[in-house]
């Protein structure tokens, strides 16, 4: 290999060495003697959520047909190191204001929900990065995810839950700036492509995801649990149902599309979670993973044609039309319905209308601006061991045993 790229086992084991040895000093002087309050969430809570981003979103993303083993394993990997980095965030915020202790598994509940903005990031340059800036950008995204969320709670007073349900907005725009650093891959490369096993195997992910997608808008919920459930359930089931009467009306031959249910199916839960445990009817959720599906659909056929072509965006995985958008249908959602439910509240309505515009405005400006510094750092010399021509390669990363001499 070239001189300009560093040698993969010189570098990627001694960082992530480094990374987890300071982690272990970080945790012995942050929760040495740790007391921690009784947490209100429970293990199978924990559990639910843990799933859907570990299984979920590892066979979400594994739809390149030579780069499966990387799309599980690399989530894998930054997951276990978020979290662990985005515990030692929250306890150092806790040491520095001197703030309430939380429960342990909220903690670590919470950490798990804050690194799906990790993994939509990591849909967004799927196939383009190496392991060694994967990891930079997991820890980069983690410390401004929980500055951002410490911003929105601290000045503007959003409540925690609601502050952690940006998760959606900022790994999608994150990942999206930093994608706009990276080479386009060639039109006719045929690495860049699927196979319907790899897309079989993609639909599980997706299937997991809308399974746990309930537990996970409601796991974090102050007041109604129960009704942030029952909300996610119905938003995310007319999504899934409007997705394959969209698929079936939009394409050429009117058959379905497994790309369209790929990504509509989830869009319900996107939207809804802003405002599933304030929303008292069921036809809105509805209304909502209608227009979540319709925005999802349409989003990926002008994306992916106009806008994305344009900017010199290459979005490996749709992250923009999957997570962006609905996130963004679902703030302005949830500002439309606290003007309808707080309307005869007119003095201090406009300001709290304006703070939960804030609060999403400012979260997807940071994410692009760091995201786009971010993508300049990864772009560094010292950061890169693999050339534009090694993309969406499993091999390289991989040993794969069936295709050494001698088998």
């Amino acid at each position: 290999m070239s001189s300009n790229y560093r040698s993969f086992r010189k570098s990627v084991p001694w960082l992530i060495l480094f990374l987890e040895t300071v982690f272990i000093i970080l945790f012995y002087f942050l929760f040495s003697g740790y007391n921690a309050s009784i947490s209100n969430i429970s293990y199978t809570d924990f559990q639910d959520v843990n799933n859907m981003v570990i299984f979920g979103f590892g066979f979400f993303l594994a739809f390149l047909k030579r780069y499966s083993f990387s799309s599980t394993g690399f989530n894998l990997l930054i997951i276990v190191l978020g979290v662990q980095c985005s515990i030692l965030m929250e306890g150092l915020l806790v040491l520095l204001l001197r703030e309430a202790k939380e429960g342990d598994l909220k903690i670590i509940t919470t950490a798990v929900v804050s690194m799906t903005a990790v993994v939509i990031s990591s849909g967004a340059v799927l196939g383009k990065t190496n392991p060694i800036q994967l990891i930079v950008m997991t820890v980069v995204e983690v410390i401004v995810f929980q500055a951002s969320r410490w911003i929105n709670k601290r000045f503007l007073q959003v409540p925690d839950n609601i502050s952690m349900m940006h998760v959606h907005l900022f790994g999608a725009y994150f990942g999206l700036a930093v994608s706009s650093r990276f080479s386009e891959p060639s039109p006719r490369s045929e690495k860049n492509a699927s196979t319907p096993k790899s897309y079989l195997l993609s639909m599980l992910g997706t299937l997991f995801l809308w399974v746990f997608w309930p537990s996970f808008n409601s796991v974090l919920a102050d007041a109604d649990k129960t009704k942030a459930i029952y909300n996610t359930y119905f938003a995310l089931a007319v999504s899934a149902v409007t997705a394959f009467t969209l698929s079936v009306l939009t394409t050429m031959d009117g058959k379905f599309r497994m790309t369209h249910v790929h990504s509509a199916a989830l869009a319900g839960g996107v939207t809804v979670c802003y405002a599933a445990e304030s929303i008292d009817y069921p036809w809105i959720a509805m209304i909502l993973g209608l227009l979540a599906s319709l925005i999802t659909i349409l989003g990926s056929f002008c994306l992916q044609r106009c806008l994305n072509p344009a900017l010199k965006i290459h979005d490996a995985s749709g992250v923009h039309f999957t997570f962006g958008l609905p996130g963004l249908l679902g703030a302005v959602a949830q500002v439309v319905l606290l003007v309808i439910k707080k309307w005869t509240v007119l003095p201090s309505l406009g300001y709290v209308v304006m703070i939960y515009i804030g609060a999403f405005c400012l979260t997807i400006s940071v994410a692009l601006i760091t995201g786009f510094i971010t993508g300049l750092i990864l772009n560094f010399k010292l950061l890169k061991i693999i050339p534009v021509s090694k993309y969406f390669e499993d091999h390289f990363y991989w040993e794969f045993p069936h295709l050494a001499v001698g088998f």
